[in-house]
């Protein structure tokens, strides 16, 4: 039998490590942070338990990367579907709901996700997190920002603060009011974006989240400490 070729073992790569994503999101969210291990992650995505500590260095880097492909999935998902739309106030609105859409969807998941940026290890740049950041930063500009480097981050700490808010256990804020709160102060209209109460755009299944961890796509920029070429991929099938 030939070896697989280099083009191959990658692709294999990239499946193993969409899966890893897909099933550490799933398992956070249905079960928290601290209940989920490295091996459930494994299983859940019929890989080696070897092989997550070779594409992540730990847990808390794992679930970090995840959940910031989910976000920024989410994000780019709104901001693109139809009609599509260049107008930056719509734009704008659209990535507001979509973040304190998470928040309201995903509480378990996006509650560990902001617990963990608190953590001694904080906030760690990773591929996922930066298509993120160009996606809010191009959001901004569109919005008519003079000045993208002072207005995303002060966009980002909203949004950030907004989602700690909703998910604060016991005195929780109510994701309408934090919305009006956003939208007043960057002067959106109510009705832009996906008001409360209208129907969920496009009708998605909001339980199923194998669209934002596609294995048979082309290769999104992956994290980072890919394997080299050649390397054999570890998968196995779930048992």
């Amino acid at each position: 039998m030939s070896p697989r070729s280099a083009s191959v073992n990658e692709e294999l790569r990239r499946r193993s490590k969409e899966r890893l994503l897909q099933a550490a999101v799933e398992l956070v969210g249905e079960h928290g942070y601290e209940s989920t291990t490295l091996s459930d992650i494994a299983d859940r995505a019929g890989s080696a338990r070897g092989l997550v500590s070779y594409y992540f260095p730990g847990k808390r880097r794992l679930v970090q990367s995840a959940v910031h492909r989910l976000m920024h999935r989410t994000l780019e998902e709104a901001l693109e579907r139809e009609p599509r739309t260049e107008d930056g106030a719509e734009r704008l609105a659209r990535a507001v709901d979509a973040i304190l859409g998470l928040a309201r969807d995903r509480p378990v998941l996006m509650r560990q996700h902001m617990a963990g940026l608190l953590q001694a290890e904080g906030f760690v740049p990773c591929p996922e997190q930066q298509r993120l950041a160009e996606l809010l930063r191009d959001t901004v500009a569109r919005h008519g920002s003079r000045d993208v480097d002072r207005d995303y981050p002060m966009l980002r700490a909203q949004l950030m603060g907004a989602v700690y808010a909703a998910l604060v256990p016991g005195v929780p804020m109510p994701v309408p009011v934090l919305r009006a709160e956003l939208f007043a102060r960057y002067r959106l209209a109510w009705e832009l974006g996906d008001p409360p109460g209208a129907e969920a755009p496009g009708g998605r299944d909001g339980t199923d989240l194998s669209r934002f961890f596609a294995t048979g796509s082309a290769p999104p920029c992956g994290p980072a400490g890919t394997a080299g070429p050649g390397r054999p991929d570890q998968s196995r099938r779930p048992k």
